[in-house]
């Protein structure tokens, strides 16, 4: 979850949303570039600051609603991650595989205290969730998470593909507005993550390619891990723009397997959902 996407949610329960922000366009985007310019611990206020000037001191119910949901998702993300560097010793190997996780455990926590400056007093009166609100095992799928690092990065993977695979869903929502260059900046981040957590696991011994290929029977799920079917449903279409990619103009060197590599697919909210629904209590 990241503001694009916060704001798309929003406009679905208030559609003024935009003619809110609108007259604050100038201001908007000095907060879209405040990340080059200030502390990042300043920004939960300044996402506040601008959420109480479009709609004074008091959020509406249904918008609320949808900050406190996506809350919850990057607590589930920090909780993963945090859990796994702190409270499972030696499972993540010294160097630069545990840098890596706690960066990413880092950016989680500041998505996680973004959200609360937003939210301020309206925030979940049951507090900030920890590690017990959630089952990282998937109700027992992934019995091993925290130790087996195997089992650890294929749930990373998951997790990380899902993301990449969200924010492309919410790019047609808000295409010719002044959100879009955002969404697409933090959707590169976001692919570097998912490629950086392959690249582990490919360092690990597992043979996967740093992007989403064709796994075992021509399925679009290449973690190795069935469970993770939902994550990858509709990545093995080889049809774009009513064309099939398959030997396109007579090249048989592009494969079914090519064709599906060469697109990533769009994830809507009610998959992103369900996937994320199998961890939480």
């Amino acid at each position: 979850m990241n503001i694009v996407n916060i704001i798309e949610e929003i406009e679905k329960v208030d559609g003024e949303i935009y003619e809110r922000l609108s007259p604050r366009r100038s201001a908007m985007k000095d907060f879209y570039n405040m990340g080059k310019k200030v502390a990042l611990a300043a920004m939960p206020l300044a996402l506040g600051s601008m959420f109480n000037k479009a709609y004074g001191q008091t959020l509406p119910t249904a918008v609320v609603d949808t900050l406190n949901f996506a809350l919850t998702l990057e607590y589930l993300e920090y909780n993963f991650y945090n859990h796994a560097v702190v409270a499972a010793p030696g499972l993540i190997p010294s160097g630069l595989p545990l840098t890596a996780i706690t960066n990413i455990r880092d950016h989680e926590k500041a998505h996680v205290d973004l959200l609360k400056g937003a939210l301020g007093s309206s925030a979940s009166t049951s507090g900030p969730m920890a590690y017990a609100d959630f089952d990282f095992t998937a109700k027992g799928t992934f019995q091993d998470v925290y130790t087996n690092y195997a089992t650890f990065l294929a749930v990373a993977q998951a997790f990380e593909d899902t993301g990449v695979r969200a924010y492309k869903g919410q790019a047609t929502a808000i295409k010719g507005t002044a959100y879009l260059t955002v969404a697409l900046q933090i959707h590169s981040v976001e692919a570097r993550h998912a490629a950086h957590i392959r690249t582990m696991r490919a360092a690990n011994g597992v043979t996967i390619k740093p992007w989403i290929s064709l796994g075992p029977g021509g399925s679009s799920n290449d973690s190795g891990v069935s469970a993770a079917d939902p994550v990858y449903a509709g990545e093995n279409n080889t049809v774009q723009s009513n064309v099939n990619i398959v030997g396109i103009n007579g090249n048989t060197g592009v494969t079914t397997a090519a064709a599906a590599e060469c697109f990533d697919e769009p994830l809507a909210k009610a998959d992103v959902l369900t996937i994320a629904s199998l961890f939480i209590k």
